[in-house]
């Protein structure tokens, strides 16, 4: 009910009915477009290829990221994402921390990441039944470019007026807060459970190296924007020291070709996303666009005890 009839030019998709308000690139139910398993939903192979794709030091075998694209019209609800200690305890297999990525922002574009210092749990819980919840609310300003940490247990929520590429643990887990009056379920008692007056959430400065800039580097995902100037091998794409394991690739800007030896060549649309497996052979991202405008942001899986 907060999302967009007519998303293009992102993508050509028109909704015939509810309103869509995100796009999923790696969900479960994604499907594989191309190469050997095409036709085959993301979660299905993961079950049967999990140690080709995350290779051998992955501690479990399932999809670890879900990456999508959010277009909100209209302002989402105030929320709160449990984290995995939590989500386990209600039987879910992980929580939920995630990063958004403006890829485009109006002027006057906000998000809400965080509380205010001082907020305490007993004052949320009147601002919620009096409907004055955002004026404890941290608002951020955003624009393109912008990076945004929002940790598992940050109470947060998305206005209009940005399109954010969101890296987060494969989780579809949500305990609504305050939904501003519209008919759909609220979770108070869990999300009051689940929230953290204080966390690390907020803007994350970019990290300039040599070949890259990284977006940034936590527990569960790592985010880098990466130039590519004609070509790249897929050795240069990993930075040193890293051993080999599942990577995303994502067009933001501009469009991609990958070609390799003995592999098929894999078109790499704008907006679109290339799943790299830890065994993929040696490859070559290509900028095919017709002006040179390849935007390649590269994410990748950082287990729990990987913490930076």
């Amino acid at each position: 009910m907060w999302g967009f009839r007519d998303l293009r030019p992102w993508y050509d998709r028109v909704a015939e009915g509810d309103l869509i308000g995100e796009v999923w690139l790696t969900g479960d139910d994604c499907i594989i477009a191309t190469g050997p398993h095409a036709g085959t939903q993301l979660a299905a192979l993961f079950k049967v290829e999990s140690a080709a794709l995350l290779g051998a030091d992955a501690p479990a075998a399932d999809s670890p990221l879900l990456i999508k694209v959010i277009f909100a019209k209209e302002k989402l609800s105030v929320q709160v994402h449990p984290d995995d200690k939590l989500a386990q305890k209600y039987g879910e297999p992980r929580g939920k921390t995630e990063c958004w990525y403006a890829l485009a922002a109006e002027p006057g574009a906000q998000v809400a990441a965080g509380l205010k210092p001082g907020t305490t749990l007993a004052a949320i819980k009147e601002e919620i039944e009096a409907g004055t919840l955002e004026q404890s609310l941290n608002v951020l300003p955003i624009k393109a470019g912008d990076m945004v940490f929002v940790d598992a247990g940050t109470v947060h929520a998305i206005w209009p007026g940005s399109i954010l590429l969101e890296t987060q643990q494969n989780c579809d887990l949500t305990y609504r807060m305050f939904d501003y009056g519209r008919p759909r379920e609220l979770h108070i008692e869990k999300s009051l459970e689940a929230t953290r007056l204080v966390t690390r959430a907020g803007k994350v400065a970019p990290r300039e190296l040599a070949d890259r800039t990284v977006l940034i580097d936590v527990e569960y995902f790592r985010v880098e924007r990466i130039p590519v100037n004609g070509s790249r091998t897929s050795e240069s794409l990993r930075v040193a020291g890293e051993k080999s394991g599942l990577s995303y690739l994502f067009a933001a800007a501009g469009a991609g070709r990958l070609t390799g030896a003995g592999i098929e060549t894999v078109e790499l649309p704008t907006r679109g996303i290339v799943a790299v497996p830890a065994s993929s052979p040696a490859f070559v991202v290509e900028d095919a666009g017709a002006n040179g405008e390849l935007d390649l942001i590269r994410i990748t899986p950082n287990w729990p005890s990987k913490t930076t």
